[in-house]
């Protein structure tokens, strides 16, 4: 039940991340960004890779790489909210395990939409083991969109474990629209919409 403005919300993050070259003074948390744009960028660009013959491979490709960027489990615990705390450890694994399909299958199919888009970064900061990565993402046709990256530290990799688009968190939206319709039907009702990968397809 995610809705048409999740979708929207991947779409422009999905967008600003592999555009274009970081600035000289970023930071450890954006120069490791960057990494993971010009893996996805290399995948987009590769002449052998556009054919419709190999959309299963390129897509797989791109899984790969953003999976070590994005914190998918902490994005799920933190989208579930404190439903995710009368789980069983057994539902909190299956429940991550789904959204880490939905959320990543969702990002690879939006990065296909590319269409030139402009992007720089504003401002980086750190506070111990966390960090926020500010933008402005600049369409053709001029409209600008603030985006915010918020990553934590993990070992030595900074991880993203949100976005936020215009004000708007992603997990925050997640969490009203799954908080929905566990109260409508149940977690395994939930779980059954992600099975079934129909929470995009509702409004």
């Amino acid at each position: 039940m995610l809705g048409k403005s999740v979708a929207v919300f991947l779409i422009l993050a999905t967008i600003y991340m592999f555009t274009r070259p970081l600035s000289a003074t970023a930071g450890v948390p954006t120069d490791q960004v960057r990494g993971t744009v010009d893996r996805v960028m290399a995948i987009l660009q590769d002449p052998n890779l556009k054919t419709k013959s190999k959309l299963i491979e390129r897509r797989e490709l791109l899984r790969s790489v953003i999976s070590v960027r994005f914190d998918f489990a902490e994005m799920a615990r933190r989208s579930l909210g404190a439903e995710w705390r009368r789980l069983m450890p057994s539902q909190q694994q299956q429940f991550v395990e789904l959204f880490t399909d939905l959320l990543r299958d969702a990002y690879v199919a939006d990065i296909e939409f590319y269409k030139g888009e402009k992007a720089s970064y504003t401002r980086e900061t750190q506070e111990e083991r966390f960090a926020v990565v500010q933008t402005i993402l600049r369409s053709p046709e001029g409209n600008e969109y603030s985006i915010e990256y918020r990553l934590h530290l993990v070992d030595k990799e900074w991880k993203v474990y949100d976005v936020v688009i215009e004000n708007v968190s992603i997990v925050n939206n997640y969490r009203s629209q799954f908080a929905r319709l566990i109260n409508k039907s149940s977690f395994e009702g939930l779980i059954r919409a992600m099975k079934e990968k129909t929470l995009l397809k509702q409004n």
